[in-house]
């Protein structure tokens, strides 16, 4: 059973959750998400901190364009930081969060140690996107292709029926090019979460458009993580990092052969090995 607590950062309250005990891992996203994808093996070494963004939580007032820019959401993150009292940790993002953990480790970089950015494309631009999905239509498997439609085609009446949860309702509906068991239904792991979708659709659809985390790594000096599903339709293809190569000497980028989205659920133990060697090298 998850403990949550609360951080208040510009009238949003933001919960964590911890589990585990050892280095602290802050891992950006959802407090009620993200602690069901990683295995409990994990905890046993690092302490996981599990914390909200403002896109997870109910808004404390009418909100403006101005709380939902990117700025605001890393220095919610910077007031959790403080009240956490962390110093000297591990910074991990996932999907889009991977732009707001480089961006943060960016904008206040003097306590983040090493930074993890795990299934994300460089840039969420609507060209890449397109581009993912010309790759799932010319390279996936007759059957993964037509669960996808099958699931797809439901996603307008979810929409319908509960427009608020949207983009819960594309991610589960999306999971054909989400794992690589393309049969998975992830929907329980999303009954609870809420989502603020005008903060949402600012992030994913214009902040972390015009990011580009390749750029951004060139002129980055700490160590970085990059970890990839072979079968991660979403971001698809691996084949986006290729510039990432040994000239990147502050990066390793593993891929997870047998994985989609989310590799520290579908190979936890391949996973829980490649995450705790990076973390343990060099300290």
């Amino acid at each position: 059973m998850n403990k949550y607590q609360t951080i208040n950062s510009d009238g949003f309250e933001l919960n964590y959750s911890v589990k585990g005990t050892g280095k602290p891992i802050l891992v950006i996203g959802s407090s009620v998400y993200y602690p069901q994808l990683f295995s409990e093996d994990l905890y046993d070494t690092f302490q996981f901190i599990f914390l909200d963004h403002r896109g997870f939580v109910k808004p404390p007032r009418t909100l403006q364009s101005e709380d939902y820019r990117l700025d605001k959401v890393l220095d919610d993150i910077e007031t959790a930081r403080q009240d956490l009292n962390l110093t000297n940790f591990i910074l991990l993002g996932h999907s889009g969060h991977a732009f707001m953990a480089l961006e943060y480790a960016k904008k206040y970089p003097y306590h983040v140690q090493k930074v993890a950015l795990l299934n994300s494309a460089p840039t969420n631009s609507e060209e890449r996107q397109r581009q993912s999905f010309a790759f799932f239509n010319e390279t996936a498997s007759p059957d993964r292709k037509r669960q996808f439609e099958m699931d797809i085609a439901l996603l307008e009446s979810d929409i319908q029926k509960d427009p608020e949860r949207r983009f819960v309702h594309m991610c589960i509906r999306m999971g054909a090019q989400s794992f690589y068991d393309y049969t998975f239904n992830a929907a329980y792991m999303w009954e609870v979460i809420y989502t603020n979708m005008p903060i949402i659709d600012h992030l994913w659809g214009e902040a972390f458009a015009e990011l580009n985390l390749i750029q951004s790594l060139a002129n980055f000096n700490k160590p970085v993580f990059i970890g990839l599903g072979r079968y991660d339709y979403l971001v698809a293809p691996v084949s986006l990092w290729n510039s990432v190569d040994e000239t990147y000497k502050h990066v390793k980028k593993v891929i997870f052969e047998h994985s989609g989205h989310n590799p520290m659920f579908e190979e936890p133990q391949t996973f829980d090995k490649e995450l705790s060697k990076w973390i343990l090298e060099g300290n």
